[in-house]
Formats: C-alpha cells, sequence, structure tokens
C-alpha cells in the first residue's frame, strides 16, 4: 500500500515538474516582451491576485493561503529571475530577519548584497548597484525605524512593496545540557523581546552578551564553548547552530515591516493600495490639523502620521511621514491632496498587506 503512494507520488511529482517547465517557457517570453517595452519585472500587485485566486480556487483542499504564498512566493522568484535576473541590497548581515524578509520575496536564486546600514542600502538602488533593496521601517513591539523614515524623506526612491514578516527568535547551542550554557549572545533588542524565556529558563544565572547582530552572535556560540546566542532562524541554518527552543518570544504577535525600494516603480492600482507621503507643510498654527482633515472629509483612512526633523537650517521644523488606505492615482485621493501637491513627496503606492 505505502509502496503505491509512493508511486502515484512520483507521478504527481513528474506532471509537476512537466507543468513548472511549460510555465517558464511561458514566462521567458513574457521576459522578451517587458525587455522590448521596457516593463517593470517585479509586479507586486499582480502576485497578490494570483495568490488571492489560487486561494478561492484551493477551497475545499488541503493548501491553505500560507502554503499557497510559501510554494508559488518562490515560484514568482524564480520566474522573475528567468525574465531577468535581479540583484537585492538589504540591511545585512546574512542571516538577519532583513535577509529573510529579502528572500521570502525574491527566492533563493535572487542575487544578494548584505550591506552594513541602511544608509548603505539606499545608495545601492540609487546608483544603480541592486536594482530592490529591502530595508525595516517598523516594529509592532519597538516602533519605527526613524532611519528609515529620514532615508526615504532624503533620497528620490520609490517605496515598490512592503513585507510583514512574523518575528520568531530562535535558542541555538552547540550545547546539549542548558546547565552548560555560560553566556548568551544576542542584540539588546532580542534579550528585551525574550526576556520572560531568559527568566524562566536560567533565572539570571547565565552572562547575556550583546553584540551587532543575531547572525554574529550565532558565530560565536558556534566558536565558543558553554555559549548559546538568541537568533533568527535563518542565521541558526546558515552557521549549522543547533536550534534547542523555537519560537521564544514574549509575544506571539511581534512583527516586522519591511519595505522593498526601488527607483521610478510605479505600481499599478489594486484597490487593496496603501500610500506613503512626506508632507513638507507650511509653519504656521492648524496647517497640520487642516492638511489631516481632508482625509477625514474624503473617508481616507490614515494609517500612520509622524513628524521627523525636516533638517533644514538651524531652526527647529518638522516634516511628517504620512501612510493612508489608497492608491496616489485614486480620483479620491487625487482630489484630497491637490491643494497640498506642492507640499507632498510621494514615496510609493503598493499592495497593503495588513
Amino acid at each position: 500500500m505505502l509502496e503505491e503512494l509512493r508511486k502515484e507520488i512520483d507521478q504527481l511529482d513528474d506532471e509537476l515538474i512537466n507543468l513548472l517547465n511549460k510555465r517558464m517557457e511561458v514566462v521567458k517570453k513574457v521576459g522578451s516582451f517587458k525587455r522590448d517595452s521596457n516593463t517593470a519585472i517585479y509586479r507586486p500587485e499582480r502576485e497578490k491576485a494570483i495568490i488571492d485566486r489560487l486561494e478561492a480556487n484551493s477551497i475545499g483542499g488541503l493548501l491553505n493561503r500560507a502554503a499557497i504564498e510559501a510554494i508559488f512566493l518562490e515560484i514568482f522568484a524564480v520566474s522573475r529571475n528567468y525574465e531577468l535576473p535581479e540583484r537585492v541590497a538589504y540591511l545585512g548581515p546574512e542571516g538577519s530577519f532583513t535577509h529573510q524578509a529579502a528572500e521570502s520575496r525574491y527566492g533563493a536564486m535572487s542575487d544578494y548584497i548584505p550591506l552594513d546600514s541602511i544608509s548603505s542600502v539606499f545608495e545601492a538602488v540609487k546608483t544603480s548597484r541592486a536594482r530592490f533593496g529591502v530595508i525595516p521601517i517598523e516594529n509592532n513591539q519597538e516602533g519605527t525605524v526613524q532611519e528609515t523614515i529620514d532615508f526615504l524623506a532624503r533620497h528620490k526612491l520609490t517605496i515598490a512593496a512592503e513585507i510583514v514578516l512574523p518575528i520568531h527568535f530562535a535558542f541555538a547551542s552547540k550545547e546539549e545540557n542548558l546547565e552548560n550554557i555560560k553566556v548568551v549572545y544576542s542584540r539588546d533588542i532580542a534579550f528585551r523581546q525574550c526576556k520572560n524565556f531568559l527568566e524562566d529558563y536560567f533565572n539570571h544565572s547565565v552572562e547575556l552578551k550583546p553584540v551587532s547582530s543575531t547572525s554574529k552572535a550565532c558565530k560565536i556560540a558556534l566558536e565558543e564553548d558553554n555559549a548559546a546566542a538568541i537568533c533568527a532562524p535563518i542565521a541558526a541554518r546558515q552557521y549549522e547552530l543547533p536550534i534547542l527552543y523555537n519560537n521564544i518570544q514574549d509575544s506571539a504577535d511581534n512583527q516586522t515591516r519591511f519595505l522593498i525600494i526601488s527607483q521610478n516603480f510605479v505600481n499599478e492600482p489594486s484597490g487593496e493600495d496603501k500610500t506613503s507621503i512626506i508632507a513638507n507643510l507650511p509653519d504656521e498654527p492648524g496647517s497640520l490639523v487642516r492638511f489631516l482633515q481632508q482625509f477625514q472629509n474624503a473617508g481616507i483612512n490614515l494609517c500612520k502620521v509622524e513628524s521627523r526633523p525636516a533638517k533644514q537650517g538651524t531652526t527647529f521644523k518638522y516634516v511628517f511621514f504620512v501612510e493612508f488606505e489608497g492608491h496616489f492615482n485614486d480620483p479620491n485621493v487625487q482630489n484630497t491632496i491637490k491643494p497640498y501637491l506642492d507640499h507632498i513627496t510621494w514615496l510609493g503606492s503598493y499592495v497593503q498587506i495588513c
């Protein structure tokens, strides 16, 4: 019976590989057309529409949306590399959560450039050393990455897409017995987000040593005796450091939002979009209130409003990072922002993940 089931699986796998090869043949034709017409290869709204359709067609089947995404995002990534190989810069090092976010959209075949700073990622995209850049924008436990907002305001790059990644920390060590562990390496933020685990399992009996990245924590824990790392699972796998415990973070809802940036990238409206802008409003009483009131009057939901120093001159002036539901080219949005066009920098309109 088992052997018959295995033969059936083998037959289905053969059919799948034949279908995937046929898909790639069509993809190559699409790639030729896009190169001739100078059309963007990466279309997040198109990929979302495909996932939506497949989820609807899978009702009653065993594959839920998460499973469909896991399979087809990799297929999309392979397909894009057949259309045109992509180089992706990200905030490193290898094995970081940003690396994990990048691979979740661009797959294992893309050409990745890990960089040491957010500014370096922006510079790589701006100078065309990379087609796309992946950087963190906010964590729902720790707040906004201010540096990302500052560089979005400074550089003329656009947001192509967002990625919302659940943040799961692992506890990894080559020591099999917890009693042998004397020191734990990780980033400060990881220690804060895994406080309950550390107290429950070690009761302050280990030394916590902050390092620059969870990848570095894995490297040290692999080389030192009596050491462990709190890290991203991708980092533990990269360094082949055994994972003793998964999902040790205090909050099950810990998520980080990442942005994909590019040059002159424009998404078509999908009906489920988010727009990000920088508003440099007149320095006068009530200007922010009047600006935000326009959105309320139009029934447009504001997702985020955050002030940042304008960094112009010596006075204390501010610009505002604003995100709202809708595409920049939606008629309702255009009518709302029309009086403020001279005060707005459009950063991108993209498919809304959450």
